[in-house]
């Protein structure tokens, strides 16, 4: 395992991040959704005109509607959102996140890839801006498939690069091994073959249940709590995820989260299962990338070291990082970039982490902010 150091890695352009204009802001339980607001307009701010918002009609198919009663069976329209980056001729790479994640999650990485690369990333049906299925039962690996393919065609993109986090590796593992000719390379953001049943219970029991945030601080105390694997994740991209990942409910006085509650309850019916793919596995012939957290236990270090038995598969290792790494770091997104485009590295390796940025917000305990860190 060769380590790569950081010092040769291009390091992304930053925009300022001048909140001059936030005034003194209050903290901690004092802070009020107001206050939350102008600090998240200081995240979105990169990105401005950067991508278009863009919705399709994925049609459910019959075929898949088995559970339905038969005569209510018909296909059925759902619209489906994205974000689409970069040049529309470009080779296209489709960012597909796990079963609580929406598509802005991916915005650093997007950014970076469309200088060459036009980049989609997807909202799952019941996530995100995108419209809710008819029934609990839609949402299921062959309905997610399906999606896939009718989003390559609504694109008229005949071929793509597919970059899955968790259930998006899922998916797109299945989706090679059903229909090979419509992918290029596969990046498996710490997903495998393989995921023990016990561990997707614990996810399960963490994400299907209702949740209010009433203030500000309940949010970051919650989301905080759940990224403290995710590796060097600074505050503001969790703030960023964390404002997309949610949104404003007047019925219920506070913020809660942007999906569809069925949608992980049918995961959480599922999850007494392991997740045993090992035969879609065996049918992909492609370049495949493994992103590894190391200390993930979602993705089990014999989990891997089957997966790099299979000719042409690499690895990188993300040193003290869990499930699913943010892959918003400029060293990863320098990797993973260049793995894309054919340029290397050549051998399995290790990503180097920067140093820790310590977190105010979203902390135990946030400390009162100082004017730098105010105005930083």
């Amino acid at each position: 395992m060769t380590t790569l150091s950081p010092d040769t890695v291009p390091t992304l352009p930053v925009p300022a991040n001048d909140a001059s204009d936030l005034g003194v802001l209050s903290w901690g339980d004092a802070m009020t959704w107001e206050e939350f607001e102008l600090l998240v307009e200081r995240t979105v701010r990169p990105f401005k005109d950067k991508f278009e918002l863009c919705f399709f009609n994925y049609i459910h198919p019959t075929r898949l509607q088995g559970h339905w009663p038969t005569h209510q069976q018909k296909d059925t329209p759902v619209r489906l959102s994205y974000t689409d980056w970069g040049d529309f001729d470009a080779p296209v790479v489709v960012c597909i996140g796990g079963i609580a994640n929406t598509a802005r999650r991916w915005d650093y990485l997007a950014c970076a890839l469309s200088e060459h690369f036009r980049v989609i990333c997807l909202d799952w049906p019941g996530r995100g801006m995108s419209a809710w299925m008819p029934t609990q039962g839609d949402y299921n690996l062959d309905t997610n498939v399906e999606v896939l393919r009718q989003l390559l065609a609504h694109l008229d993109c005949e071929r793509a690069h597919f970059l899955g986090s968790s259930l998006g590796g899922s998916v797109s593992m299945a989706l090679c091994a059903q229909c090979p000719e419509l992918v290029d390379r596969l990046i498996f953001n710490d997903i495998g073959p393989y995921m023990p049943a016990e561990r997707r219970r614990r996810r399960a029991q963490a994400v299907a249940r209702h949740y209010v945030f009433r203030r500000p601080v309940e949010l970051f105390r919650r989301l905080g709590a759940a990224a403290k694997n995710e590796g060097p994740v600074t505050e503001d991209e969790l703030l960023h995820n964390t404002y997309f990942q949610t949104k404003w409910s007047d019925g219920h006085g506070g913020r809660v989260y942007r999906h569809d509650p069925r949608a992980l309850q049918a995961y959480a019916e599922e999850a007494t299962k392991s997740i045993e793919q090992w035969s879609d596995w065996s049918l992909i012939d492609k370049p495949v990338l493994v992103i590894h957290g190391m200390v993930s236990d979602a993705l089990l270090g014999e989990t891997v070291a089957e997966m790099v038995t299979k000719p042409g598969t690499m690895v990188m290792e993300v040193p003290d990082t869990g499930h699913t790494p943010a892959l918003s770091d400029s060293n990863q997104i320098h990797f993973v970039r260049r793995w894309l485009r054919g340029l290397g590295p050549e051998a399995d390796f290790s990503c180097l982490l920067p140093a820790a940025t310590p977190r105010h917000l979203f902390g135990a305990s946030p400390p009162p902010p100082t004017a730098e860190a105010v105005n930083a």
